[in-house]
């Protein structure tokens, strides 16, 4: 699951990882990093297991899987086919959030004096590769508490890295959540992750690639699109939050739809600059909703 977990606050202490299985925190007992490529990381275990590891506190450069020995030495190159790895990747790109769990060690202030404690959510900002200090090359991801999540009251001495302190191969289009209405800061998680398994399930259909433009954006681990609601969510536009209201745009196409540049017909052409480009390319399991399209064209009818 990911996102929160009912029941399950952050500053919630296990004195050992099985109960933090147990409580479904973190469920895999052994390895740091649970997820997918496909679905994304679900947590992540910040214990020492690494020693390019950093924690400040609402960010930590996190490490990736994999080369280690039974010791804790890296003796040979991480890389992004790892399963731990792809997964965190795909949580950049989608931008999904990752519950983080931190174990006691002496390499953190941060960390819990014993035991493990579960300190909230943290969305995947940037990732990249760098030598590492065993000589090999591994992959290190910056992640960053959302705004709200706790984090312990610790002032360590470290200066917190910019975004660009870490090597970055891609930075994910983070947009502002906005504050249209004031009461949607306090959204929780859950409709924030089904928000997003609507716009994921269109891209998943068009794999990445632009229904209009046909670009599909090539990655270091993975491929990049963005989903675009049709007709606008919130009021005054009051547009659904379904794959009938959602298209796979890339980011040029995006700014150019939002902006009204480009507005479909009813047949699905898309006009773009008042000037017809062709037909909307469609899959058999994407219906668009004609209504939507018909709200969005108005709104832009000058």
């Amino acid at each position: 699951m990911i996102g929160e977990l009912p029941n399950v606050q952050a500053g919630m202490e296990f004195s050992t990882r099985r109960l933090a299985h147990e409580a479904g925190v973190h469920r895999p007992l052994q390895a740091g990093i649970c997820g997918t490529k496909k679905k994304g990381a679900e947590s992540i275990v910040v214990s020492g297991g690494y020693k390019d590891d950093e924690d400040f506190g609402d960010v930590i450069v996190y490490t990736g899987h994999g080369g280690q020995d039974g010791r804790g030495n890296q003796v040979s190159n991480q890389t992004l086919d790892d399963t731990g790895n792809a997964a965190l990747v795909t949580s950049c790109l989608e931008g999904l959030p990752v519950r983080v769990l931190r174990g006691a060690h002496d390499g953190s202030a941060y960390a819990p004096s014993d035991g493990y404690r579960y300190d909230g959510l943290y969305r995947v900002t940037s990732y990249g590769s760098k030598q590492g200090l065993d000589g090999f090359l591994i992959w290190q991801f910056r992640m960053e508490a959302y705004e709200g999540t706790p984090t312990p009251q610790v002032q360590p001495e470290e200066v917190i890295p910019a975004p660009g302190m870490l090597p970055v191969d891609h930075e994910a289009d983070q947009q502002p959540a906005g504050n249209e209405q004031p009461g949607r800061v306090t959204s929780t998680v859950q409709r924030i992750v089904r928000s997003n398994a609507v716009k994921r399930k269109v891209k998943e259909w068009h794999d990445n690639r632009c229904q209009v433009c046909d670009l599909r954006i090539e990655l270091l681990g993975g491929s990049y699109s963005e989903g675009a609601h049709i007709q606008a969510l919130g009021s005054p536009h009051n547009g659904p939050d379904t794959t009938s209201n959602v298209l796979c745009l890339c980011p040029n196409c995006h700014v150019m739809f939002d902006a009204g540049a480009i507005v479909l017909k009813d047949d699905l052409t898309v006009v773009r600059a008042g000037k017809a480009k062709g037909p909307l390319r469609t899959h058999s399991k994407h219906t668009i909703d004609l209504d939507c399209v018909k709200a969005h064209r108005e709104r832009w009818r000058g």
